[in-house]
């Protein structure tokens, strides 16, 4: 029997690619709701934590926008989903397809018959799996139903706990004194403000708590926001209360749900004066004290500014411990390695840095961050050191960061190199002290004197004086001054305690050299060559015998021959530092440090001239430019336009705190007895705006005053007489105000009679 054969030109199902778009839309669109639904949970909980915390909103308005990203990341694939793709999901599911659904998305007419029999089949069981199944390609809920479900009820509760701020804390009502007019009889009482409420909310980053004030003047962190609720007794015509703060007048806003209550908010980030205005009646100056954050405070414990790690014997290891502290809170801690490795010009520098804020987690306001530099992780090898510091951030962004330390590891190869090992001792020219380290050690045992005894100060200030003599012997060369045998030693015959020099040995050792000892040469003179002595030729001179007896006791040192090539000026300044530091050796060998100083400083001070007066100038070598050439008026001798126009003119100085001193003048003419006129409030006015701006800087000194300054108006522009005590009050401050005088030179005083008799006796 004969298969049917089917004709070339009968097409499949005409709506089988229709189906396929229809089953891909419906399952983007389920994978899309099903990556929606956390999202939109998710948005619920950041509403909620925002309501809490409003310094964090930043964040969870950025954690939002990446939330909703991955959800359009994961469901934009699905959007475009292709009908080939639909299709290989499809065969993946159902079996019975025989994965041949894409024969459906092809054209007849190119399809062999086998292939065309196939198509037939496939068309007519996705019909029955269209009309059996729901939905083709299902989407599992389960996962994102749960996760959905778990943030709605963290959102919920969320929204369900109370909120922080000032909706947390009620305003406390504080006492606020106001001006009030006077009232006539039988008229109707004027509108006041009747209650005064106040909540200071801290910024978030301080983490703490808002809170109502107890007074009307208060400290606050900088950035607080002040919440002000006033309630009056009745609407008055000239409108709502004002708050003048700062030079600024702010009017108040009625508060819904509560009739005739007022309410303002200001952020303070600095301190200021505030005071409240309604219907013509002003309170008292109050103050608030804004408090700045601070930087954070580094201090290493561990371990020394400077650490020398031995080659050997020692683990090249150094912990490192800092303590950090901060007002409000610690957010992150750094520790910063600079590496220096290599030596002469092949240094090289490498920076490490290392994370410490593992330990503030909690945002302490103080922790102890440590970490250990392992000097062989690091690369350092024998003779490499590191520079290291620790920084440190709080929660409002402040930086800070300590001195930089120094581990070095020591270098054993210069130590033991040969060159060390076979070379001879190095001869080092002995160790003079200079001007300006005698002045330091002086200052310092002046410091110290307090905690030695008397003989350990005289001690000490002996090895000051024979340090200060062993320098003025070395500038004392320039002068052709001979050397000293000691301090004490004087010229004279030899004697058992004071034997003749011995001459110069030719030995190391003096005691091996056998060379004959020349004769001991006269008392009071040195071993210093001199001429040769007097001839005693027929031919001398005839003076030779007593040149020849003078020649021991006579020093020849201004001859041309011996002579230093100093300019005399210089020889004039060198002399007068010879002298400066001999007075200084004297008061330094008595055990007088104190007294030794100025002529220590002074003998610095012409140091630093001669050596300013020695210096030689020497042309720099490199390109001379030619002779300028010279135009007709040079050398013509016309100076006009050539001299600096000069304006000279004197003009007075101006007077300091001028309406201090007026308001001053007029409280002085009232306490004589001058009676007060309304038209003398202009003169107290200015003294009061300088009054205010003290009272900001220092509230508990000038805020009082300020206050009687206001009632001293107020009764100046009533024609009324003024508080003694106010103007007592007022006096003061101003009077504080003002700067110190000049002082000024007391005449001296006549001598009296019997003086003048003495000296009178005196000059016979």
């Amino acid at each position: 029997m004969m298969p049917a054969v089917l004709p070339s030109d009968a097409p499949p199902r005409a709506g089988a690619p229709r189906q396929l778009a229809a089953v891909g839309r419906r399952y983007a669109l389920r994978r899309a709701a099903a990556a929606l639904l956390p999202v939109l949970a998710g948005a619920l909980l950041l509403a909620g934590l925002a309501r809490h915390w409003p310094g964090a909103i930043p964040a969870l308005v950025g954690l939002g926008i990446m939330a909703l990203g991955l959800a359009a990341w994961r469901g934009w694939p699905l959007g475009a989903l292709p009908a080939p793709a639909v299709a290989r999901r499809l065969d993946r599911r159902f079996p019975q397809l025989e994965d041949s659904t894409g024969l459906l998305l092809l054209s007849p007419s190119g399809l062999s018959l086998l292939e065309r029999f196939q198509q037939q089949r496939v068309a007519s069981r996705l019909a029955q799996l269209v009309d059996g199944e729901a939905e083709l390609l299902p989407v599992d809920f389960r996962r994102p139903g749960l996760l959905a479900l778990a943030l709605l009820a963290a959102g919920a509760g969320a929204w369900a706990w109370p909120a922080a701020g000032p909706r947390a804390v009620a305003p406390a009502a504080v006492a606020v004194h106001f001006n009030a007019r006077p009232t006539k009889s039988g008229a109707p009482a004027p509108a006041r403000i009747l209650e005064t409420r106040l909540l200071v909310t801290p910024p978030a980053y301080t983490r703490r708590a808002a809170f109502a004030p107890a007074q009307a003047s208060f400290q606050c962190p900088q950035g607080a926001r002040v919440r002000w609720v006033v309630r009056v007794s009745r609407p008055a015509a000239a409108g709502a209360p004002q708050l003048e703060i700062g030079g600024r007048r702010v009017a108040f806003r009625p508060v819904a749900g509560a009739a005739n209550t007022f309410a303002t908010e200001q952020v303070l980030n600095a301190s200021a004066l505030y005071r409240l205005r309604f219907a013509g009646t002003v309170s008292d100056d109050y103050a608030i004290d804004v408090l700045a954050d601070q930087a954070p405070a580094v201090r290493i414990l561990t371990p020394r500014a400077y650490t020398l790690v031995p080659a050997h014997g020692a683990r090249a290891e150094v912990p490192v411990r800092a303590l950090l502290r901060d007002d409000y809170g610690l957010s992150n801690a750094e520790l910063v390695v600079t590496v220096a490795q290599g030596a002469g010009e092949a240094v090289k520098f490498r920076e490490v840095r290392r994370d410490l804020g593992g330990a503030l987690g909690a945002q302490p306001a103080q922790a102890t961050v440590g970490s250990l530099l392992n000097l062989k992780q690091l690369g350092l090898t024998y003779g490499d050191e590191l520079y290291f510091y620790i920084s440190a951030r709080d929660n409002a962004g402040h930086a800070a960061r300590s001195d930089a330390y120094l581990v070095q590891w020591q270098d054993t190869a210069r130590a033991a190199g040969v060159s060390g090992l076979m070379g001879g001792p190095k001869v080092a020219p002995a160790y003079f002290r200079s001007q300006r380290q005698l002045i330091i050690d002086t200052e310092k045992l002046l410091a110290e004197r307090k905690k030695l005894t008397p003989s350990e100060l005289t001690a000490r200030a002996n090895e000051l004086g024979a340090d200060q003599q062993a320098l003025r012997l070395r500038y004392g060369k320039f002068m052709g001054e001979e050397l000293e045998p000691g301090i004490g030693v004087t010229a004279g015959p030899e004697t058992e305690a004071r034997p003749a020099p011995r001459a110069e040995s030719h030995s190391p050792i003096a005691e091996d050299d056998e060379a004959p000892v020349p004769a001991a040469t006269p008392a009071g003179h040195d071993d210093h060559d001199h001429e040769a002595s007097a001839s005693t030729d027929r031919n001398a001179s005839p003076t030779a015998e007593t040149d020849a007896l003078m020649q021991p006791y006579i020093h020849k040192h201004d001859d041309a021959e011996t002579a230093d090539f100093l300019e005399p000026a210089v020889k004039t300044k060198l002399r007068a530092v010879l002298d400066q530091m001999w007075a200084a050796e004297l008061r330094l060998r008595t055990g007088q440090p104190a007294a030794a100083l100025p002529y220590e400083y002074r003998a610095l001070r012409l140091l630093k001239q001669v050596q300013q007066q020695t210096r030689a100038f020497v042309k720099k070598a490199g390109f001379a430019p030619p002779a300028a050439p010279e135009p007709g008026l040079r050398l013509s001798g016309d100076l006009k336009g050539a001299a600096a126009p000069r304006l000279l003119a004197q003009v007075a100085a101006p007077a300091a705190q001028p309406a201090v001193r007026g308001a001053l003048a007029w409280l002085a003419a009232v306490a004589a007895g001058q009676p007060a006129r309304p038209a003398d409030a202009r003169r107290l006015e200015p003294a009061g705006a300088v009054l205010a701006q003290a009272a900001v800087q220092h509230p508990g000194a000038y805020l009082a005053a300020l206050r009687d300054l206001r009632r001293l108006l107020a009764d100046v522009r009533a024609a009324r007489p003024p508080c003694p005590d106010c103007r007592r009050t007022v006096a003061r401050a101003l009077t504080a105000l003002l700067p110190p005088p000049t002082p000024t030179e007391a005449p001296a005083p006549a001598p009296d009679r019997l003086a003048r008799r003495y000296f009178q006796n005196l000059s016979r």
